[in-house]
């Protein structure tokens, strides 16, 4: 899942987001509510991670411009503003959670799943096809009751691709969800990542999981066709 964070103060924003990434969440940066408006118009994310007090535009602002275009992206809104019409004004510009700082990171990161949660089709905790199981909140994965220990960046690549199963995910999509903005769209990275995720997961099973459809993408599931290279 790709996340934006926009946070002004650069250490914060530093540790924001190197703890993000440990959890295999893509992270991008942005350090005042213009620049956040400007990631936002060229990428898909996920999820905004939205400090109140940025300059050039303040987050409720942020928020307000986000939701009269029509974006329905969740917004986590942090502030050290914890005064009740703070808080009102953060959900009637638009944000779906409110976390007051100073705030212990365990508790962002819940505040992140339960928000990614209520997306469609990103409903449950642990995801199952066939005998694949993957937890989104341990970070684990199984296959027939024997655990694959995965990367940070496998695992993301793994979940994106079991939130879609049944679905041809597009190098595009995958880019887009996946990896951030340093994403060099002209490597072969998410080849090389789907390549050890089938080693992990489909090798020495008779049922291949992983698909390659030629020209269009990738698709989990048990019943798929396609090529399994």
């Amino acid at each position: 899942m790709r996340i934006l964070l926009v946070e002004d103060e650069p250490n914060a924003a530093r540790i924001l987001a190197k703890g993000l990434r440990e959890e295999a969440y893509a992270v991008d940066v942005a350090e005042d509510g213009e620049g956040a408006l400007e990631l936002v118009s060229i990428n898909a994310y996920d999820l905004i991670i939205l400090d109140v007090m940025l300059p050039r535009k303040n987050g409720f602002e942020v928020c307000r411009v986000l939701r009269n275009d029509g974006s329905a992206v969740p917004i986590l809104m942090l502030t050290a503003r914890d005064a009740l019409e703070d808080r009102v004004e953060g959900l009637d510009s638009g944000a779906d959670d409110y976390l007051s700082k100073p705030f212990e990171f365990e508790e962002l990161l819940a505040r992140v799943r339960a928000l990614l949660r209520r997306k469609p089709a990103l409903y449950r905790d642990v995801m199952v096809v066939a005998d694949l199981s993957v937890d989104t909140v341990a970070r684990s994965v199984s296959r027939a009751g024997r655990e694959v220990e995965l990367t940070a960046k496998e695992f993301a690549l793994l979940e994106y691709l079991i939130r879609r199963q049944g679905e041809v995910v597009s190098r595009t999509d995958i880019s887009e969800h996946v990896w951030d903005k340093s994403y060099d769209p002209f490597s072969k990275v998410i080849e090389v990542f789907v390549q050890r995720l089938r080693r992990k997961i489909d090798e020495n099973h008779s049922v291949k999981l992983i698909k390659t459809r030629r020209g269009e993408g990738y698709v989990l599931g048990s019943g798929e066709t396609g090529s399994d290279v």
